[in-house]
């Protein structure tokens, strides 16, 4: 099955990220969503929902433990030590698949524009729990989650993002 077939649900609620095919379930992978819960509007440290795309995949070949500020790889590998120096930072890790909303006025535009709040699946530190609510309003994986699911999809494959019982 090629990767355009491949779509993602996201479920908020359970904090589990399914990777789908025509069959079903392909992969399923924990995640952490935002500690503020579900929502749409800027600045609400809250994960968007509804129906998405995937905008762009960003990391390509990096190595697990890249760092990234503003979807650029800083040079650095992630460590403990390197959390400690920086302990203001939101380690966006490994890879970066940047989220874009399909629902004008709902995720898509003005205040509530998913792609223009820079919400992405992405890598995060090994020791962030996953499993609970914990982000900025991104969604959280482990590395080599993500390393796998990147390999899996394409720009613009589906993303549903929705809290169990409104999928």
């Amino acid at each position: 099955m090629s990767a355009e077939n491949y779509k993602i649900d996201i479920d908020l609620t359970r904090q589990v990220l399914q990777l789908l095919g025509a069959g079903g379930v392909v992969r399923e992978y924990p995640v952490s969503t935002g500690k503020n819960g579900s929502g749409e509007q800027l600045d609400s440290g809250c994960t968007p929902r509804g129906r998405h795309s995937i905008a762009a995949r960003i990391g390509a070949g990096c190595r697990a433990n890249t760092v990234f500020v503003g979807r650029t790889p800083t040079g650095e590998t992630y460590t403990p030590t390197l959390r400690r120096r920086y302990p203001e930072r939101d380690w966006i890790l490994t890879r970066i698949i940047w989220l874009r909303g399909e629902e004008p006025g709902f995720n898509q535009g003005g205040a509530v524009d998913t792609y223009h709040r820079y919400i992405y699946i992405h890598g995060a530190p090994d020791e962030a729990p996953l499993g609970v609510p914990g982000s900025a309003g991104c969604i959280r994986m482990r590395n080599h989650d993500v390393m796998e699911l990147f390999d899996l999809v394409d720009e613009g494959s589906e993303v549903n993002l929705f809290e169990s019982g409104h999928g």
